[in-house]
């Protein structure tokens, strides 16, 4: 048995398809491209037809396999991928005997980890792969692609680079002492540091536009209890998600869909209708409705256009009142319908009937409108982080704003030079200095089996 394991898994989605591709890597993958396939001379990244002759004898399927070499594959290991017909079983047939012959079924992530620890990738593009593959959107496939290409590594190598640049003015002073070297100079070096800390933070608000472009624009539809938002979310979603009753409280818990509008995907919940209740259970969802608007990106505050403006608590109000909500006067299909320009004047309105659909569309519009003028989208060439990449830049930025005030303050050099190079430490997590291997576990086992 070799020191390193061969790892195999499907790349493909489980179930029925026409091909099905299974993925090998480690030291083994050259030699059952001879022994499996009676193949002595297999050019790497050359595709050829063959029959998959299990450890028995027995023919399995006829396959297309493909080898690629040691440090130009994918894992940066010896990878052979192998090319079958998608019936399950033959896949597990061929699984199997591939654990047989000494492979272990891979952990999820573990090829695209493998990745990165053979330097084949830095952590932030291991990152985007998922992103690449989870993408639902277009603006998420294109920020996807931009961080797999390399942008987000090339950006913090440029803030590490400015940052070395700086402790090497400072070292010359220390290393140096003695040398004919001009006075030291503290303000070059703080607007220096200070026009990094702002880079640092104006990549650091990229990162909510990164977890709307991964999880959906949270769209909260809210109101008193009957007015439609129920049938709003089903017209929204084209499916009958939410239970419609004239019965007030049918909604007890929030629900939730994710749906494609123009180029962004949004993840709409429909909530428990806002009311005075002597009901526990009640009271329950109502606060659930209160914490889902609390942290919603947009708000569509459905209003029953035949019955008078409802009066909402003040906390309620501060929620709706931000310049992200849409008002929707619903049930205008009736006879005794009234417009409500009057309620909250500042935000956009639109006349609906959730049951016919009318004004559906000028919803959508509206929503698009004030998605773009609410949260500031990055332009074409806007580096955009993730959470953890904003965390380690928060850090960094932290270290860099102790670095400057000691400078002012005229403390020894040696602590201004320390408190940088933990700056140019916090930076490094992003790309790939992970020294807990809990960390690493947590970023790969989000993956999928086979990538």
């Amino acid at each position: 048995m070799p020191l390193k394991e061969t790892i195999v898994a499907l790349a493909t989605p489980h179930g029925e398809s026409a091909l099905a591709l299974i993925r090998l890597s480690g030291p083994q993958s050259p030699e059952f491209t001879k022994i499996i396939f009676k193949c002595e001379e297999a050019l790497p990244r050359q595709a050829y037809l063959g029959s998959y002759r299990a450890f028995n004898g027995d023919e399995l399927d006829t396959v297309v396999y493909t080898s690629y070499a040691k440090d130009a594959s994918y894992t940066g290991e010896e990878l052979l991928e192998i090319s079958c017909h998608g019936n399950p079983f033959i896949v597990q047939m061929i699984i199997e005997d591939l654990i047989r012959r000494g492979c272990r079924v891979a952990e999820p992530g573990e090829f695209t980890r493998l990745a990165f620890l053979n330097g084949r990738m830095d952590l932030s593009q291991a990152e985007a792969v998922m992103d690449l593959i989870r993408a639902r959107s277009d603006k998420a496939l294109e920020a996807a692609k931009k961080q797999l290409s390399g942008s987000v590594r090339n950006k913090v190598n440029a803030l590490t680079e400015g940052l070395l640049q700086i402790i090497s003015h400072f070292e010359a002073y220390i290393d140096f002492p003695e040398e004919d070297l001009p006075p030291e100079d503290h303000e070059g070096p703080v607007r220096e540091l200070s026009a990094l800390k702002e880079d640092m933070e104006r990549l650091i608000t990229t990162s909510h536009y990164s977890t709307v472009l991964r999880e959906g624009i949270k769209t909260v539809i809210v109101g008193l209890p009957n007015v439609g938002k129920s049938s709003l979310f089903n017209a929204l979603t084209g499916e009958e998600r939410a239970i419609v009753s004239e019965q007030p409280g049918t909604t007890r818990d929030y629900i939730e869909e994710r749906i494609m509008l123009d180029s962004y995907f949004l993840c709409v919940i429909d909530t428990a209708g806002l009311r005075e209740s002597d009901s526990t259970l009640e009271n329950l969802s109502m606060k659930k409705t209160r914490e889902q608007l609390a942290s919603a990106d947009l708000k569509l505050l459905v209003l029953d256009s035949t019955a008078p403006a409802p009066l909402f608590p003040e906390d309620v109000l501060r929620y709706l009142d931000n310049g992200r909500t849409v008002v929707l006067e619903n049930k205008v299909d009736l006879p005794d319908s009234k417009v409500h320009e009057e309620y909250l004047p500042a935000s956009s309105h639109c006349r609906i009937s959730a049951l016919t659909g009318e004004g559906i569309t000028e919803v959508e519009k509206a929503i698009g409108k004030i998605f773009t003028c609410a949260i500031e989208v990055p332009t074409p060439d806007t580096i955009i982080v993730s959470a953890r990449h904003a965390n380690a830049l928060n850090e960094a930025k932290k270290h860099l704003y102790t670095a400057i005030e000691k400078i002012r303050l005229e403390n020894p050099t040696e602590l201004i030079v320390s408190d940088i190079r933990e700056s140019v430490d916090a930076l490094s997590a992003i790309t790939g200095k992970v020294d807990n291997e809990a960390i690493l576990d947590k970023l790969f086992n989000s993956f999928c089996i086979g990538k």
